[in-house]
């Protein structure tokens, strides 16, 4: 219960703190009566400013609560990838769903900027739903093609995955090399540039990684029986097709999500898992939920630094994720080939 606790914590002072900081900084205890008056109904007149309240409540909090739950789905997602491909270095990209919504969305920014969208299909959720489109379509195209007969072999979706993948970065760059106006926001969004502002992203990508995320907290048993391989699962009861298929669909479903609304962001899902494990092991029941929680803590944060290194310019954060990660990476490298060594 502790391991728990303590992440919720932290969770909750990182939110708050993502909350404080920014142009105009507004104080943590301040931020805590602000939404304590607003969740009870207890505010009195003249307590704060009311640019606060537009602040906190119609701008901060609304980005801090999406990037939160980007961060916990790529965390939960990197964490069931790794144990349903029985590989430290899986992460949610691995079968092709960050080159497909990369392509989705640069299609969508291509195509208004051709002014082929009409009406509601050019306005505010046109990027993320064909970023969505995108890296759904891939997905299942991936997996039709790693099918064989009634079984998905594991090496041969990754295959799969990778060939797609490829595939549509190369589109994606063809199509940003033909634009003009769009070319720096596209290359913004697949650095991980979370520009949409309001709760209507929260609500609209809120389904799908909370049905995702669910689906994988559920799954912490079956994964640990598919860590004896899918012939030793079998024999010990588990429908391993059945429970592959589910797992890989929840887990793509809040990648998806995730980053049709905040832009493509690398090493989340690689990173935290493995911090997991080296502090409270590789029990997926334990693994999986704290993963979770520990992915949003570490992209909320990984926001502030964003928003504070070159302020009041603001960097992209996938640009943090990858300066953070990429060390980690060759980390988690050495150590495996030190153990296969040994």
């Amino acid at each position: 219960m502790r391991p728990y606790l303590l992440n919720l914590i932290l969770l909750l002072l990182v939110i708050i703190l993502s909350v404080a900081v920014g142009a105009v900084y507004i104080p943590p205890a301040l931020i805590v009566r602000m939404v304590f008056g607003r969740l009870f109904g207890i505010q009195s007149v003249g307590s704060w400013p009311e640019a606060f309240s537009t602040i906190v409540f119609a701008i901060r909090l609304p980005h801090t609560v999406l990037i939160a739950l980007s961060g916990a789905a790529l965390a939960g997602s990197g964490a069931a990838y790794q144990g349903l491909f029985r590989n430290p270095l899986a992460d949610p990209y691995l079968i092709g769903v960050a080159s497909g919504a990369g392509l989705g969305a640069v299609l969508a920014m291509a195509l208004r900027e051709a002014g082929n969208l009409a009406g509601g299909l050019s306005g505010l959720f046109a990027v993320p739903v064909a970023a969505f489109l995108g890296a759904a379509l891939t997905v299942a195209l991936v997996y039709a093609l790693a099918r064989t007969g009634k079984s998905v072999p594991t090496t041969t979706l990754i295959l799969a995955g990778v060939a797609v993948g490829s595939f549509a970065s190369a589109l994606t760059s063809f199509l940003m090399l033909r634009s003009t106006g769009e070319v720096r926001r596209a290359l913004g969004w697949l650095l991980g540039g979370a520009t949409m502002t309001g709760w209507h992203p929260v609500l609209a990508a809120l389904p799908y990684i909370g049905l995702g995320l669910g689906v994988l907290s559920l799954s912490g048993h079956a994964l640990n029986v598919l860590q004896f391989g899918d012939e030793q699962a079998q024999q010990l009861g588990l429908p391993v097709e059945r429970v592959k298929a589910i797992l890989l669909l929840a887990a793509s479903l809040a990648t998806a999500a995730a980053v049709a609304f905040s832009g493509v962001i690398g090493f989340i899902g690689l990173i935290i898992p493995h911090l997991v494990r080296l502090f409270w092991g590789a029990d997926y029941r334990r693994l999986l939920p704290l993963s979770i929680l520990g992915g949003a803590t570490a992209l909320l944060l990984a926001d502030i630094l964003a928003r504070l290194l070159l302020a009041p310019q603001e960097l992209p954060i996938g640009i943090v994720t990858a300066l953070a990660g990429a060390p980690f990476f060759l980390w988690v490298l050495r150590r495996a080939k030190e153990q296969a060594f040994w």
